[in-house]
């Protein structure tokens, strides 16, 4: 749920917004002056959206879009009765991204906060997706929800090679000499059946699909996040 901070000295209009926004399913605190900002600044207090008056009775709402900005990545809407060019250009300037007249209607609020708050979750960057490690001190695997695979040595070994690949295929004669024994003929048949066994002991250990992915008349490789350790 995203949150606003209304700061606004008149109660009515502060309590106006408080109610709007949380009807429209934001969660909404709100300070009258700037004091109780700065103290919710300082405070840690987390917020996506400030809906900030200009003119406060203890603070110029020029500069604490400045001090906001300087402390905090969040939007900032400024609502204000001057109206002017020279205003607006001084807004924006001190960090506002959208600037409100007072007569501007809740709806249109409402439609800059949507908007600003596309805005910036399209700029973020896309979580980290998390990975699968391979252990090779004690010949394991751990998916990403952190359940353990104890691998064999043949396991181990074709596992490695994929790891080493870094998304990249291995073909079938490099991962047939890896696994090559000196006293055991290690075939193209017998990798497959290995990779199927391994893939249903991961599977059937991890409750998620095993991504050892086959290459049509390459090889193997592994499809998705990996690390080794």
């Amino acid at each position: 749920m995203s949150r606003i901070l209304v700061v606004e000295d008149e109660t009515r209009l502060r309590r106006d917004l408080v109610d709007y926004f949380g009807l429209c399913g934001f969660e909404v605190s709100a300070a009258a002056d700037a004091a109780e900002l700065r103290g919710r600044i300082a405070a840690g207090d987390a917020f996506d959206i400030v809906i900030l008056d200009v003119g406060l009775p203890d603070g110029n709402g020029f500069e604490l879009a400045a001090e906001i900005r300087r402390s905090r990545d969040c939007g900032i809407i400024m609502l204000t009765a001057l109206g002017g060019s020279a205003d607006r250009i001084r807004g924006f300037e001190s960090g506002a991204d959208i600037y409100f007249v007072k007569d501007s209607t809740l709806r249109e609020i409402e439609a800059g906060v949507r908007a600003l708050l596309r805005r910036t979750r399209s700029a973020e960057p896309p979580a980290a997706e998390a990975a699968w490690v391979l252990d090779g001190h004690g010949w394991v695997l751990m998916s990403p929800a952190a359940s353990a695979v104890r691998l064999t040595a043949t396991e181990f070994a074709f596992l490695s090679a994929l790891f080493a690949a870094a998304n990249r295929s291995c073909s079938r004669e490099d991962l047939l000499q890896r696994l090559a024994r000196p006293r055991a003929q290690f075939e193209s048949r017998h990798l497959d059946t290995a990779v199927a066994r391994l893939r249903r002991k991961i599977e059937a250990e991890t409750g998620e699909k095993a991504p050892i992915q086959s290459i049509y008349g390459v090889g193997y490789a592994f499809a998705a996040p990996a690390a080794m350790r």
